[in-house]
């Protein structure tokens, strides 16, 4: 029962660690007309994204996780180190609605989990061989077609979400079950928001306004993350760069029956995990018209109640979470 519960929280970790999300996401821009305080009457900026067609920016996000689980009176210590570089091309721009195509061009795994180690990194001409080698090699050149209403900063539509699922399900078919409910339409649209949703999308800022944003992402059967984001413009930070002070506010909520197991070899049947600490900074370029860098940090305590073989066990869960992101021009991944 032990090996089956690590094995299956080590799946636990791996997508959460995937999924949690790095910056804020619009979920109602009408709540941030009520919410916004401007404190400073001094230079105004403008804090918004820019679209040119054809022209293409790239991202390099790095995501770090250190978790503690104590399961039957065991603690087990696990480490990641995620490395996605990805491309984005606009293929059509109006003005309420901007088409953008998604590539995966690379992905670098660090994995340690109770001294078990699994490495793959696609920028490199060999990787070594693991039973997970597959399943990331499956991640590297899918592609999605996001809609954007750029006025609200909102993902409207997500595509290429059967193509990216067969992938995966061709890479490790046990995990079709689990799949099939985490990467739902709706999460790959939670998912891909945070990218253009962490500005106001106003003109003439000035230092000392904030606003709010609240955030829901729904994993099925591993559960829902709810966040609230205070964003709070901070002005220059130096050099070309505008400054975004971010606070964060994370609850998770264990999913209901309806959500099922999607093929864990265990069931969450109640949580209490909240963040004790998460804030982090955003530097948009204004010239350009877009993040330039972001990192958020965040720190997660609490308990799960696991339901394996009939029997109920508690899990007690303490990570953190370390993101940076930073925007390019040019691929970082060198063509092979």
């Amino acid at each position: 029962m032990f090996r089956r519960l690590l094995a299956g929280l080590f799946v636990l970790g791996l997508l959460c660690g995937l999924t949690i999300p790095v910056l804020g996401q619009d979920k109602d821009k009408d709540k941030d007309k009520d919410k916004g305080k401007d404190k400073d009457t001094g230079e105004k900026v403008t804090l918004k994204w820019k679209f040119e067609k054809d022209k293409v920016f790239y991202q390099k996000m790095t995501t770090e996780t250190s978790q503690t689980m104590k399961v039957m009176n065991n603690d087990v210590k696990q480490t990641q180190k995620q490395t996605f570089y990805f491309s984005w091309k606009p293929t059509k721009v109006e003005k309420d609605k901007v088409e953008i195509v998604q590539k995966i061009e690379g992905v670098a795994m660090d994995i340690d989990i109770g001294g078990s180690k699994i490495s793959y990194d696609s920028t490199k001409d060999s990787t070594a061989n693991n039973p997970l080698g597959d399943f990331f090699k499956a991640l590297v050149g899918s592609e999605f077609t996001v809609t954007l209403d750029p006025s609200k900063s909102k993902v409207l539509d997500v595509a290429g979400r059967d193509e990216f699922l067969k992938k995966l399900v061709a890479a490790n078919p046990q995990m079709k079950p689990l799949l099939d409910q985490i990467l739902s339409k709706d999460a790959l649209k939670e998912m891909a928001e945070p990218t253009f949703a962490s500005v106001p999308d106003k003109d003439n800022i000035s230092k000392g306004y904030s606003w709010k944003k609240d955030t829901s992402l729904d994993m099925g059967p591993i559960g829902k993350y709810e966040n609230t984001y205070t964003y709070t413009y901070e002005g220059p930070d130096g050099t070309k760069l505008q400054k975004i002070k971010v606070d964060t506010s994370l609850k998770y909520k264990a999913p209901g029956d309806q959500a099922g197991q999607g093929g864990l070899p265990f069931k969450i049947k109640s949580a209490d995990l909240k963040s004790t600490s998460a804030s982090g900074t955003i530097l948009f370029n204004q010239d350009k018209g877009r993040v330039e860098k972001s990192n958020m940090k965040l720190e997660l305590k609490g308990k799960l109640q696991i339901e394996i073989g009939g029997q109920q066990t508690t899990v007690e869960l303490s990570q953190t979470q370390e993101s940076n992101v930073e925007t390019m021009d040019d691929n970082p991944v060198k063509k092979k």
